[in-house]
């Protein structure tokens, strides 16, 4: 298997689905400050033009989320899908509840402070997804009250895709006042499979 990716990005997502299932991969970097995501090469790849994408023989799986999901099912004696049906549609339910809750309110603020020109950038909006972010954080600090893990009592692909964005999250100072996401925050990264933490992998590069 091939990845292709980048630091600090949601490639380590990726990583983290790879290292937990000790997956044989080749790592690829495609430098997005240089540009190499727009290139003709890597957009035949991804037409997107983002990053991670996982090559694994003839199938090309862009999409940090669908990538360790995808890695859940090659690799079901890992169990980072709970065999329990009931156990295994909330593993679906807090990924697509991180990617849609909690991502979208960090892409916000990602876009109006560092990716949009100067001139399309709205103060006012990065407040309003500060405060979007913060009331579905509750909801999953409430979720990990007595928890270590999200579903049941090991590491599932809805650790692996949400715990980089408490990572992002922290970095934003928006994990104040959510001492059990904190604390799930630090568990997670010492885990011996854990990547590097975002700031880590971004003075790395």
């Amino acid at each position: 298997m091939k990845l292709y990716g980048f630091a600090g990005t949601r490639s380590q997502r990726a990583l983290w689905g790879l290292k937990e299932v000790d997956a044989d991969f080749e790592y690829i970097s495609v430098n997005l400050l240089e540009g190499e995501h727009r290139q003709p090469a890597f957009l035949r790849i991804n037409p997107a033009g983002k990053v991670p994408v996982l090559i694994d023989g003839d199938r090309v799986i862009p999409e940090s989320a669908a990538i360790v999901l995808y890695l859940a099912d090659k690799y079901p004696e890992k169990a980072l899908l709970p065999a329990d049906p009931d156990d295994r549609a909330q593993a679906y339910r807090w990924t697509l509840f991180a990617v849609t809750e909690l991502e979208q309110p960090l892409w916000r603020i990602a876009r109006h402070t560092l990716l949009y020109p100067p001139d399309k950038r709205l103060a006012a909006d990065i407040e309003l997804a500060r405060e979007d972010f913060k009331v579905m954080a509750a909801i999953l600090d409430e979720h990990l009250e007595g928890r270590d893990f999200i579903v049941g009592d090991r590491l599932s692909a809805a650790d692996c895709v949400t715990v980089y964005l408490m990572d992002w999250a922290n970095e934003l100072t928006l994990l104040d006042g959510f001492p059990r996401l904190q604390a799930y925050l630090e568990r997670l990264y010492a885990r011996p499979e854990a990547p590097q933490r975002i700031a880590e992998a971004l003075k790395a590069a």
